[in-house]
């Protein structure tokens, strides 16, 4: 009910108590106008009670949706805090996933055989014939000399270091085994007979699909070719 319709109502009871007030007075036989005073100051103090009553009913209707909106935000606010801890929760269950993870990759790549682990030569010099030229020409190339052992044993698969080698099953030729051999064309002419034609070429093809010798090793021991 809104203020309009409380005092409507408060004055339409004060009009009806006016009216039992006079016609009261007319059998009483009293005086009709001091009643009339009487009755109407009686109406407005009754008028004032039910607009106080009224004022007092909107406050306590204003704190109780107060007291609700409070208690919406509380809760709203509770189930921020919730999510917000379910999600650092999620984010330190990932983080420690994946260190985990990153651990067991850094273990595994712990366990895998090295390519060569054995005696570094100090020199070329320990070496002769084209394996000597071999080293020599690795080191020019920009390979550091830990490479050579691992050179050394893939040509020594391959070709025992013979520049003339042919495989007559497949047509590979000379120390890298180029399949074919004319491959080693694109260093120079002689690829057929010089030993260092074939070397430089052989290292190209290593550092293209290999990075290095030793790399060229570790496939050759998984996959029998390289």
């Amino acid at each position: 009910m809104s203020r309009l319709w409380s005092r409507f109502g408060a004055r339409t009871a004060a009009v009806a108590l006016l009216s039992v007030g006079v016609a009261g007075g007319f059998y009483l036989g009293e005086d009709r106008e001091t009643q009339q005073q009487g009755l109407t100051a009686q109406v407005g103090l009754e008028v004032d009670r039910a607009e106080y009553a009224y004022q007092r009913e909107l406050q306590a209707d204003h704190r109780l949706e107060s007291a609700k909106q409070r208690a919406a935000e509380y809760q709203a606010k509770l189930r921020a805090a919730a999510a917000a801890k379910e999600a650092a929760e999620r984010a330190r269950e990932a983080e420690a996933a994946a260190a985990s993870r990153k651990k067991e990759r850094e273990a595994a790549a712990a366990q895998v055989a090295k390519p060569y682990d054995g005696p570094i030569p100090a020199s070329c010099e320990e070496f002769s014939g084209n394996r000597a030229i071999g080293c020599a020409i690795m080191l020019d190339e920009g390979f550091a000399i830990d490479q050579f052992p691992c050179l050394d044993k893939l040509w020594t698969k391959e070709s025992g270091w013979n520049h003339k080698a042919y495989n007559s099953g497949s047509g590979a030729y000379g120390i890298p085994q180029a399949l074919p051999g004319s491959k080693m064309g694109s260093v120079a002419d002689d690829w057929k007979t010089n030993p260092a034609t074939q070397i430089k070429w052989g290292l190209g093809y290593i550092e293209g699909r290999y990075d290095d010798p030793c790399g060229a090793w570790a496939h050759s021991q998984s996959t029998g070719w390289y």
